[in-house]
Parts: C-alpha cells; sequence; structure tokens
C-alpha cells in the first residue's frame, strides 16, 4: 500500500504544535521550529527530518515528510 497526503488527518494546532493521525492510528506531529517530525508533542522524538523545498519548513512540508516516512520506514 503506497500512502498520500490524502491519507492524513489534520487534527488542528496546539500551542504551535500540529498534529496529524492515520486511520491506522499512528500519530505525528511538527512545530515550525522544529526539522523534523515528531512521535510526541514535545518533539523530543524526532522521527523523521524534513527536507523544506524553499526557505523555512511549512505545513505542507511536515506533511510531505509524514507520507514519505510512512512509505518508507527507516
Amino acid at each position: 500500500m503506497s500512502y498520500s497526503i490524502e491519507d492524513l488527518i489534520y487534527k488542528g494546532e496546539k500551542s504551535g504544535v500540529h498534529g496529524w493521525n492515520t486511520l491506522a492510528g499512528a500519530t505525528f506531529y511538527w512545530h515550525p521550529d522544529w526539522l523534523h517530525i515528531a512521535e510526541d508533542m514535545t518533539g523530543h522524538s524526532a522521527m523523521t527530518n524534513i527536507s523544506p523545498v524553499k526557505g523555512k519548513a511549512n505545513k505542507a512540508d511536515a506533511e510531505s515528510a509524514i507520507v514519505k516516512h510512512l512509505n518508507h520506514p527507516k
């Protein structure tokens, strides 16, 4: 199975931290100051790095990093 951005459920933003879930129950977090996607809201447990398209990472870059991680887990 291949994942796409449509497979992510955006849970919103709280204290600057954006959250997503998948239908399978995986949870992902990101803050604009983080260069990674995290397993927990504190950002201390990085899952995958973000490669911004240009400049500073944005929400779309975070979503792309999540999908890349889902399709090619380490």
